[in-house]
């Protein structure tokens, strides 16, 4: 049997696993990835974008890491949404990541949807997407493909490594598996593990994908359909997670949705359930449902200090790294104790390190929208780690 033609599919986002828009980084078998859960992913492959220019050094290189929904396109037209790039307001030139001074590379992260190797892309033993027979992934296998990247890319050190929440775990990541290839490091709204409470959360999002009847047991690309439903209310409430109440309560309220009076049924009578509602249509869009499954389970099993007897400050033993570590007041799926905890494991380690918590009532999502004092802060720190890197 044949997985289905890209015609047949008919969808975009199908596509784009297969045949992405930006740069695409071939590994063959003689390159295997070797995976921590005792398997090996070869062959595969890294979509990736760039922007700015490679000094000569190659000392001016930054790289982004994405969030559990991102991709590559941080600073790029979305070729499915169509939508400016995630962190257009923070990369481009005179901005806090600056192109006229560095060069930046964001990667789509294997288990993904974006054109890097995940579970819509198709398994050489059987010509059919992976779905469910892809092994399991971590952070730890997504940085080691990132390191890949860079030793295709000819970058020895990393100027510097920045990412929020999924994105802030591979930035601690690379430290601890890397700690002589990052010159400094700017996790952002993340932890060293993930917390009891967002397990749970994850296990509830990836129960509604599993109990859509058209997930198929991960097999649905085959059969032409998709598990939207359930895939649209796993969304729905990872995105309560990502607000806070106090900024729930500013923009919504008990507001009610284009009508006077109770509706006394179950259509959306509140603007709060019809924001969940769209938020959810839109990324069913736009997402693979078996990425969002892989993606949450490598994160849930993300904590760098296992490897270490559970003390973190051992797992930085060996960095120079110098690190800035930021957090958000309102956010309450990383709280700030969670960064401070890293702060002090670095103190512990001897480490240079400075850490800002930024007040705002928007929650978890605060690093993705226009928040001055935490753009001041990015741009202050890699200005001074470039005046110590000697960058011009």
């Amino acid at each position: 049997m044949n997985a289905p033609s890209l015609t047949e599919a008919a969808s975009l986002p199908l596509r784009e696993a297969r045949q992405p828009s930006s740069k695409v980084a071939h590994f063959g078998p003689e390159e295997p990835l070797w995976l921590d859960a005792g398997r090996m992913l070869s062959p595969f492959q890294i979509a990736y974008e760039t922007w700015g220019e490679l000094n000569a050094d190659k000392s001016n290189a930054i790289y982004v890491c994405h969030a559990l929904t991102g991709d590559q396109y941080a600073a790029s037209t979305n070729p499915v949404t169509g939508r400016p790039g995630w962190w257009s307001s923070i990369i481009g030139p005179g901005k806090p990541v600056d192109t006229n001074r560095y060069f930046i590379i964001c990667a789509n992260v294997i288990g993904s949807c974006m054109g890097s190797t995940g579970p819509a892309s198709t398994d050489p033993a059987t010509g059919l997407p992976y779905a469910l027979n892809l092994p399991v992934l971590t952070i730890g296998d997504m940085v080691r493909a990132q390191a890949m990247l860079m030793d295709r890319l000819g970058i020895d050190q990393l100027f510097a490594v920045i990412g929020g929440s999924m994105g802030g775990m591979q930035c601690l990541q690379w430290t601890v598996a890397y700690p002589e290839r990052v010159f400094c490091a700017l996790p952002i709204a993340a932890g060293a593990r993930h917390s009891s409470q967002n397990i749970a959360f994850h296990e509830v999002g990836r129960q509604a994908v599993m109990a859509d009847p058209e997930w198929q047991g991960g097999r649905y690309i085959e059969g032409g359909v998709r598990p939207h439903k359930g895939l649209a209310v796993a969304r729905m409430a990872a995105h309560v997670t990502y607000l806070s109440k106090a900024a729930l309560q500013r923009k919504f309220g008990r507001n009610l949705q284009d009508r006077e009076a109770l509706g006394f049924g179950f259509e959306a009578d509140f603007q709060i359930e019809s924001y969940l509602r769209h938020q959810g249509s839109s990324f069913v869009d736009r997402f693979d449902a078996n990425a969002y499954l892989y993606l949450t389970r490598a994160m849930d099993y993300f904590d760098i200090a296992a490897d270490y007897g559970g003390r973190l400050a051992d797992a930085f033993s060996r960095t120079k790294t110098r690190f800035c570590l930021v957090s958000f007041s309102s956010d309450w799926l990383f709280p700030t104790e969670e960064s401070r905890a890293v702060v002090h494991a670095l103190n512990a380690a001897a480490a240079s390190v400075s850490f800002v918590e930024i007040e705002t009532d928007r929650g978890h999502d605060s690093f993705l929208l226009d928040e001055p004092e935490f753009y001041a802060a990015m741009m202050g720190f890699l200005t001074s780690a470039a005046k110590a890197r000697g960058l011009k």
